[in-house]
């Protein structure tokens, strides 16, 4: 097995699965990330567009090129190019996922047909292969052609219009929720799953990951709460969009936050005496912890008493107390944090700090993590590994489908 940097042994619960990545953008690099940190033998089939030219490239090429190696998701394993429109790129690729138990592809519907890399063709070479496609809308449906981005899948789900506060827009989480939890995750489930169910019968499938059915699937609370009459569609009037005292982000005297979620009443009992409300005040704030109607001069109470110490100050008092306070951290912080470090939550790979694979096992815990490489940077030595010759190597780069980055 070798690892991204197209040598190294790898260890992990995966170690001895054969991944082939068709590369693309967004959800499905992140979730080969995963399989890569998790031990998988991974590699990643690039573009030869993308490709380095060497000492002659433009300086908008140096500028890409210098993206690619921080280009994180794409960590862990090694790149070849490819051009899968030359019909001897795409039997290159084709040999590749020969071999492999799991493709991942992230084209729009139909494209990985017109390239001759489709699913019926490729299980039928290889019946024991997952074949994962992962896209926004799904293979099927009025959406499945159209192009989108993270934003369009978590609105379509009906997950962006709770993300706000009254008066105010929704706010997407970044793309943590439809490119990676609702995205890449998704896939990580189905591959998983699909090779569980190989073990059993033998045979591979295809595995449909789109990021909309992802996003509603993270919504199921929200249908249940809606379902009871516990959820109001009207913005800040519901616990988890931080209508509550007791759950919810305040300022600091420094203008940085912290985040407050104190919803059992023990909890919010003991941080209410924490932060020096008198004894009255604070049976008035329990009292009222449950009543709704409360709940708007309750957060103009703490924000109040919030803004009177720094976000240093909170944490010196607050921190590891039965308060279920954290101060809100920017990423920086947060790999420096005493917590993260003890855990050793984020790694520093080659002077970049990152985080590390998750989660931990006991037994076969995951190998290294090695830097992203860019694109083509292992064509070589990766075909090699899979069972090519030299020969048919050079012949791939020679007829230009297949490049090699200059070292």
């Amino acid at each position: 097995m070798i690892d991204g940097d197209g040598g190294r042994p790898r260890g992990g619960p995966l170690a001895g699965v054969r991944v082939v990545e068709l590369a693309g953008r967004g959800p499905g690099p992140f979730g080969v990330m995963v399989l890569a940190d998790l031990g998988a033998e991974v590699v990643r089939v690039a573009r030869v567009e993308d490709v380095s030219t060497g000492d002659d490239e433009s300086a908008t090429e140096r500028a890409l090129r210098g993206h690619r190696r921080h280009d994180l998701v794409t960590r862990g394993r090694p790149s070849v190019a490819l051009d899968l429109k030359h019909p001897d790129g795409a039997a290159a690729a084709l040999r590749l996922i020969d071999g492999a138990d799991v493709v991942v592809e992230g084209f729009r519907p139909g494209v990985a047909e017109r390239l001759g890399l489709g699913p019926d063709l490729c299980l039928d070479r290889n019946p024991r292969l997952v074949y994962t496609r992962m896209t926004g809308f799904g293979q099927d449906g009025p959406y499945a052609r159209s192009p989108g981005h993270d934003i369009n899948y978590v609105a379509l789900a009906g997950a962006l219009e709770p993300l706000r506060r009254s008066g105010q827009p929704p706010a997407p989480p970044l793309n943590l929720l439809g490119d990676y939890g609702g995205g890449g995750m998704l896939l990580v489930v189905g591959v998983l799953a699909a090779l569980v169910e190989r073990a059993v019968s033998g045979r591979g499938q295809v595995v449909d990951a789109a990021m909309v059915d992802g996003v509603a699937l993270l919504t199921t609370l929200l249908h249940g709460m809606r379902a009871e009459g516990s959820w109001a569609d009207d913005p800040g009037q519901n616990i988890l969009g931080l209508a509550a005292p007791f759950y919810n982000v305040y300022e600091t005297a420094d203008g940085r936050h912290v985040a407050v979620g104190a919803g059992e009443h023990q909890f919010y009992s003991r941080l209410l005496a924490l932060i020096g409300l008198d004894d009255e005040a604070e049976a008035e704030l329990v009292r009222g912890q449950s009543d709704p109607a409360t709940w708007p001069a309750a957060r103009d109470q703490l924000a109040d008493v919030f803004r009177t110490r720094t976000l240093d100050e909170w944490s010196k008092l607050l921190e590891s107390t039965d308060t279920c306070f954290t101060p809100i951290l920017t990423p920086a912080e947060a790999a420096q944090h005493p917590h993260n470090v003890a855990r050793g939550t984020f790694v520093d790979v080659d002077g970049v700090v990152q985080p590390a694979p998750a989660p931990r096992f006991s037994r076969t815990p995951s190998g290294p993590v090695s830097p992203p490489a860019a694109a083509g940077e292992h064509t070589r030595k990766a075909l090699l590994a899979w069972g090519f010759s030299d020969t048919e190597i050079a012949g791939l780069l020679t007829s230009g489908a297949a490049r090699q980055a200059p070292s």
